[in-house]
């Protein structure tokens, strides 16, 4: 099965939270309401600086991806 880079998770327990989760390598979920980041992924010292250099542009097209998300909802209504 194939999955889009990006998905909208959703959880009524934590009702505030704006899960974003990105499949592909690295795999991690971010919370948008507060930028919270969960590798789903085990790393070595040897990624650690490669991870640091794709965090923050992965970090910012997951942002994006929820942007675009929410006004395409929007504009459905």
């Amino acid at each position: 099965m194939e999955f889009p880079k990006f998905l909208l998770g959703d959880n009524t327990d934590y009702p505030e939270a704006i899960f974003v989760v990105h499949t592909e390598f690295p795999r991690f979920i971010i919370n948008l309401q507060d930028d919270e980041v969960e590798w789903l992924e085990d790393f070595d010292k040897s990624d650690q600086e490669e991870l640091e250099n794709e965090a923050e542009n992965l970090i910012r097209e997951a942002s994006e991806f929820y942007d675009r998300e929410v006004e395409r909802y929007q504009e459905n209504e």
